[in-house]
């Protein structure tokens, strides 16, 4: 790519064939249509290349895709944000997806006012229902004592937000290895923000699967 597009989305798929077409779909579907898809495979055994090789064939003009030995969830996305060329990034997991109109409605918040960071809600989609997650503000954040004050409200999740791309040259990374890689990327990246932007709707739509990380939460883990 080479012009600066507005959003790169870097999506990491590990062994995800089961959900990975929902989700680009949801991508390639966006409003927001000057968007770069980062998928980056994270040595996947399964048939997610497969599945990859064929929307590449399809919307290959907006899709650029990786792939690595496998390092885990932090390690891809670290990987993918040394390819993000645009003026705003995030993270999307492969078994989730968004609204049609999500990353239009974000971008536009963002450049409304030239936010760092802008949030949206979130649905956690359960077996048999679902149950709406707020972003933890109710209203924008600008100036460092009410960011500060936010830090403890703020839904720490990575992949309900977008970012400003200044924030990459923070050099504020996912560590490798840890559990919940997202809250310490947030209270890291937070710290070197100025503006939050809300979106109150639930554009994210997050999959609960009976192996994932916060469905599976144990004190063990936590500690």
């Amino acid at each position: 790519m080479d012009k600066k597009t507005k959003l790169s989305v870097i999506v990491p798929v590990y062994n995800m064939e089961k959900y990975l077409r929902k989700c680009l779909d949801s991508l390639v579907g966006q409003t927001l249509e000057d968007i770069q898809i980062i998928i980056v495979n994270d040595g996947s055994t399964d048939d997610s290349q497969s599945i990859i090789d064929e929307y590449c064939q399809e919307f290959g003009q907006k899709i650029m895709a990786l792939k690595k030995e496998n390092g885990g969830l932090s390690d891809a996305r670290n990987f993918g944000m040394q390819y993000a060329q645009s003026e705003y990034y995030t993270f999307m997991d492969s078994d989730d997806w968004v609204e049609k109109e999500a990353y239009e409605k974000m971008y536009n918040k963002a450049v409304s006012d030239n936010f760092d960071i802008v949030v949206c809600d979130t649905n956690f989609i359960f077996t048999d229902h679902l149950e709406k997650v707020g972003s933890g503000i109710d209203n924008d954040v600008i100036g460092d004592n009410l960011i500060k004050r936010s830090y403890l409200s703020i839904f720490p999740a990575a992949w309900n937000k977008i970012y400003h791309s200044r924030l990459i040259q923070t050099n504020i990374r996912f560590t490798k290895g840890v559990w919940f890689e997202d809250v310490e990327y947030i209270y890291k990246i937070l710290t070197y923000v100025k503006s939050i932007g809300i979106i109150s709707e639930p554009l994210y739509q997050y999959l609960q699967r009976e192996n994932s990380i916060t469905y599976t939460f144990n004190e063990k883990i936590f500690d």
